[in-house]
């Protein structure tokens, strides 16, 4: 849940984590620890790699574009980036997410594994 979150543009990616943790039954700390894979060090090579990967799904190519923090940018972006953005972000929060799930799981299963063979000699 967390990954899937870490994807997602918008604050407080944290409270979304904790509040989507609880219906869907998954561990919280851990939801919430993992969004922080999307930290201000990470967030614009994730963010530019979903846009790029929505282009490519798109069929579209890439547009320039330079970033301004201002209402009128982010206002226009919507229109001309954001379709190719979110749909990069759905389908890398999606991936990312399935792939955490396989690999947390195997986690686990390893450490049962090996506390019975601690257990059991």
């Amino acid at each position: 849940m967390g990954l899937f979150c870490a994807f997602i543009p918008v604050p407080f990616q944290m409270l979304l984590a904790a509040a989507s943790a609880i219906p869907f039954r998954v561990n919280l700390p851990l939801s919430v620890g993992l969004v922080w894979v999307s930290n201000p060090i990470t967030m614009p090579p994730m963010f530019y790699l979903c846009y790029l990967v929505g282009n490519a799904l798109l069929a579209e190519p890439p547009q320039p574009f330079a970033f301004e923090a201002s209402w009128e940018w982010l206002m226009h972006s919507i229109s001309t980036i954001g379709p190719a953005f979110l749909l990069g972000c759905l389908v890398l929060g999606t991936l990312s997410s399935f792939i955490g799930y396989i690999g947390i799981r195997l986690l686990w299963r390893q450490s049962v594994v090996k506390a019975w063979r601690r257990r059991n000699p």
